[in-house]
């Protein structure tokens, strides 16, 4: 696409998916850059670009690259099906051909119910592979405008962005003097989020009155449940949905401005926090990952509590409450869990007055990953070949860790692959027959006692190297964030 492209774009064949990205991701570039110089600016007549076939083509091609491609939705349509009895582009023009008539109606999601660590279960909704590619295509267009608004404090389901940068900016903050901590959980946030509200949001943004319909209708679409029974959606944004997380932070935004614009007003300056502490009033900061956010402040532990009602003040127009039971104010000194990993001030080991704000897998992580590798050396598994066993668990183990890998995490890998190790000893007795200890080190050990087996190696959490997380702050780009080559 040439600069002097219009929005209103047209592609008259199919091209191929590294075309197709280019040409998306031209547009894209436009569409933030747009939005980035004008923040009043309304998008209008972008409709088009959702049945683009660029946009399409892309747009099916995530969908296919994702796991879920091989779950199928209400129509019990997969990827696959699609590939090998449909055709892909006979599937991408009936959709478009739909989409560009405005006759495309989505379908109910298929609800499955997910356990949760803590008894529960979380709903889960799962569209149509159809409604995934135009979902997909809806947030190609949607997301360049709105990350041009969205604020740095905000981290979850944000591109080049990930959870260590949140946790590095919590350790960054209470390294400051921010010793208090509203820690807070939104409750069933994806299942209540005000649709007026939302669209209202969006309405900020985008003027296109067939965008809006086609983003409303898939608020609309209900569920189906296990049952095989319809249940309208009045409220939320199906989890489960590669529209919702976008969805949900641009309803969340509001909590994000809210504390920016306090931020921003009266504690920006060292001479404007050092004027609230003399007057005896706290500053706070505000880190969120999707729906779990923490509120840091500076200040005494009223100043935190008084937070609590300020923050269910801002989330009441949208429809969404506080999670009484996972919303607490702490003292950084007894430390909490956020995103997986412990976060805590502490004495550092060998010094009498140095404290540093550490952060290590929190015991509900250790408990998951030791769960899962129960589960992988369970009873009915005594069939399989030890090393198909040491490959799955190696698996676990070092995915595990390249999450908790920048944290002071080597002794807590230490403590997982022992209990791994035993694991794997007791499956090897059980298997033959409760043979000596001797005798497992001479055939299943190559060096010491490290199991080894056909050429497979247990390597465990340990393998993977603890390093320190790069703090990136506020100079996160965007992917669409083109600087200009510098002049002479």
């Amino acid at each position: 696409m040439s600069e002097d492209t219009s929005v209103n774009t047209g592609v008259v064949c199919w091209p191929d998916p590294d075309s197709a990205w280019w040409a998306v991701r031209k547009m894209q570039i436009k569409l933030h850059r747009w939005a980035s110089q004008d923040k009043a600016r309304r998008f209008d007549d972008v409709y088009n670009l959702v049945c683009d076939p660029a946009f399409l083509v892309l747009a099916f091609e995530r969908v296919a690259s994702n796991i879920g491609a091989r779950t199928p939705g209400v129509d019990r349509v997969t990827v696959a099906r699609i590939r090998s009895q449909v055709g892909v582009e006979v599937f991408l023009g009936e959709i478009r051909a739909q989409v560009k008539a405005r006759v495309f109606v989505p379908v109910p999601v298929r609800r499955v119910m997910i356990p949760k660590a803590s008894g529960k279960v979380r709903a889960l909704g799962i569209p149509t592979v159809a409604d995934r590619v135009v979902q997909a295509a809806l947030k190609l267009v949607l997301e360049p405008i709105f990350e041009a608004d969205f604020l740095p404090c905000s981290y979850g389901f944000r591109p080049n962005r990930r959870a260590q940068d949140a946790i590095a900016d919590i350790q960054h903050i209470t390294t400051r003097g921010y010793g208090w901590v509203l820690e807070a959980d939104i409750q069933s946030c994806f299942d209540t989020i005000g649709h007026t509200a939302l669209l209202e949001r969006v309405r900020a943004r985008i003027k296109d009155k067939k965008v809006l319909a086609l983003v409303t209708a898939f608020l609309k679409a209900g569920v189906m449940t296990a049952a095989g029974e319809y249940e309208d959606t009045w409220t939320g944004t199906p989890q489960g949905g590669i529209l919702s997380p976008l969805l949900a932070n641009i309803a969340l935004s509001a909590l994000d401005e809210h504390f920016d614009r306090q931020w921003r007003q009266s504690m920006n300056t060292w001479h404007q926090r050092e004027r609230r502490r003399k007057q005896g009033l706290g500053c706070w900061k505000l880190t969120r990952y999707a729906d779990d956010f923490v509120v840091c402040v500076k200040g005494e532990r009223e100043h935190a509590e008084a937070l609590r009602g300020e923050v269910a003040e801002v989330l009441a127009p949208l429809g969404l409450v506080l999670a009484p039971d996972k919303t607490r104010v702490v003292g950084i000194d007894d430390g909490f869990d956020f995103l997986g990993f412990h976060i805590r001030r502490m004495r550092k080991r060998g010094t009498r007055d140095r404290y540093y704000v550490y952060t290590v897998p929190s015991d509900k992580s250790k408990a998951t990953i030791r769960d899962k590798t129960r589960w992988h050396t369970r009873r009915s598994t005594l069939r399989e070949d030890l090393g198909q066993l040491l490959r799955r668990v190696d698996q676990s183990l070092r995915g595990w860790a390249n999450y908790f890998r920048y944290g002071v995490s080597k002794a807590v890998f230490s403590q997982v692959d022992y209990h791994a190790w035993r694991r794997i000893a007791a499956w090897i007795r059980r298997k033959h027959g409760r043979i000596s200890w001797r005798e497992v080190r001479r055939r299943f050990c190559d060096q010491g006692w490290r199991f080894a087996h056909h050429g497979v190696v247990f390597q465990g959490a340990s393998s993977v190297a603890v390093t320190r997380y790069r703090y990136r702050g506020t100079r996160i780009p965007t992917p669409w964030a083109i600087t200009e080559p510098a002049t002479r």
